[in-house]
């Protein structure tokens, strides 16, 4: 039995028009797609959300504590339970270079081990945008150097949680965002599995 997995394909693009473009890393564009097998030629519309993808960190300390931050989501109109995370807006860039970066500059924390958790697709009805998680353990505390925190960053808030009370959030209800919970049960089947970089508590090896 073959095992089950995605399978990377791409269908033709007749036209395609930007709907947005400017100088930030994510853009907008109506593509007219062909269907391959389609005798006539017909195409349809898909909106496509450009997004070079992003890295998110499941910080853990050895009190088994996540490290978490508060911050106002605009379109969204909710302020957030979040992790640190950023955008790989540099070509090329690693996203394991992106974790480490967006650790010291969201949580001042850096940390000496990354097993990588997994890497998903956020939303590929529409955007090519793919989420990397990191746990990151053996932590102490580092400086975010010049990088100054504006707009929303600046009004975050930073807390400790304990890994079980933020589980216990999310299958509440109460901590909402999506790559929480995917960080957190990731992290959790990992476990389960019994992936000696992925410990429940202390420091990993």
């Amino acid at each position: 039995m073959a095992l089950i997995g995605d399978t990377p394909e791409s269908w033709p693009v007749a036209n395609s028009t930007d709907i947005h473009r400017d100088d930030w890393v994510v853009a907008l564009r109506s593509d007219e797609v062909a269907a391959p097998e389609d005798p006539n030629g017909t195409t349809f519309r898909r909106l496509v959300l450009e997004h070079p993808g992003a890295a998110m960190i499941l910080a853990i300390n050895d009190d088994d504590e996540v490290f978490c931050l508060r911050q106002y989501r605009h379109p969204a109109q909710t302020r957030f339970v979040e992790l640190p995370a950023g955008v790989c807006d540099h070509e090329g860039e690693d996203p394991l270079d992106v974790a480490v970066r967006e650790l010291r500059e969201e949580a001042e924390l850096e940390a000496t081990d990354w097993p990588h958790l997994l890497s998903v697709f956020s939303s590929p009805g529409i955007s090519a945008e793919k989420q990397h998680f990191y746990l990151a353990r053996g932590l102490s505390r580092s400086d975010r150097g010049d990088f100054e925190l504006e707009h929303e960053e600046a009004d975050m808030a930073s807390m400790w949680v304990p890994l079980h009370e933020l589980r216990e959030a999310i299958l509440d209800g109460r901590v909402t965002d999506g790559p929480v919970a995917i960080a957190v049960f990731a992290h959790d089947a990992l476990v389960a599995r019994g992936a000696g970089n992925c410990r429940p508590a202390g420091r990993v090896t």
